[in-house]
């Protein structure tokens, strides 16, 4: 069974393709579905299996990164989006799409943050737009996204507003007693980046790169898997191999499957 995967796309979003070939190459059907479409057509969803928010600069980011397009999910959509997250399907929020998938309160959804105001992504600490390459290191086990991966990621940053901060530490608390942390940025060799630039391009908090819910099947990061799919993309490939990003859009095509044939 061939999943298939919904990309929603807003004015300004500029990954759908890159997130699209990265879904067919990990198996699954990839539809790429303007809101204004879906809202027009007024289309169910339910004939989808997977969710993206591909990234890009939504509505020109105005009112602030991923805001509008937090607000589509939170009132044009706010039905379809409950019920896709409330079954359990996998949701993926990639730069852009992470932005909007705080702002509207879908992530991290736990009680410590009940009015989604104690968490947000802001400006880089560096003062500017940060582009780089950057390693990853799963560790959520209860994220169907980074279930079981072991291999760290290289995959590029292209942001102004990462940086991951919370101002309740019980926030913070719950993201590591729940196993909500899914993805930290680490140094090339897997070592901690402790917050050492540019290792941690953002100056995120606890070198957060992405977070699940506590269901597991909602993940949001900054970076950019879907841009380390194909040997040739990256930076060094002809000298060594990269740690590519296809496990993770290959996580959630092999969980639908096993929904599927159960």
């Amino acid at each position: 069974m061939q999943p298939r995967a919904l990309i929603l796309l807003a004015n300004g979003t500029n990954r759908d393709r890159d997130v699209a070939q990265a879904l067919a190459l990990a198996g699954a059907n990839p539809v790429i579905m303007p809101l204004q479409g879906l809202r027009q057509s007024k289309r169910s969803w339910n004939d989808y299996q997977i969710l993206i928010l591909a990234g890009g600069f939504s509505y020109a980011d105005a009112l602030g990164a991923g805001k509008l397009l937090a607000l589509d999910l939170m009132y044009y959509f706010a039905d379809q989006t409950a019920e896709f997250v409330a079954a359990g399907k996998p949701v993926l929020g990639i730069c852009n799409g992470f932005q909007a998938l705080v702002k509207a309160g879908i992530l991290p959804a736990n009680e410590a943050n009940p009015d989604h105001s104690e968490i947000t992504l802001t400006f880089n600490q560096s003062g500017h737009f940060e582009c780089r390459w950057v390693t990853l290191k799963p560790l959520s086990q209860i994220c169907l996204w980074t279930r079981r991966l072991t291999d760290l990621i290289a995959c590029p940053v292209a942001h102004g507003e990462g940086n991951f901060v919370s101002s309740n530490p019980a926030v913070l608390q719950q993201l590591i007693s729940h196993d909500q942390i899914a993805l930290v940025y680490v140094k090339q060799d897997g070592s901690m980046a402790d917050g050492e630039y540019p290792f941690n391009p953002n100056g995120s908090m606890m070198d957060i790169a992405g977070i699940c819910n506590p269901q597991g099947n909602v993940l949001g990061l900054m970076p950019h898997p879907e841009d380390n799919v194909l040997p040739y993309q990256y930076a060094q490939w002809m000298r060594r191999s990269g740690h590519s990003g296809l496990p993770l859009f290959q996580n959630a095509v092999r969980f639908v499957q096993g929904r599927e044939s159960a």
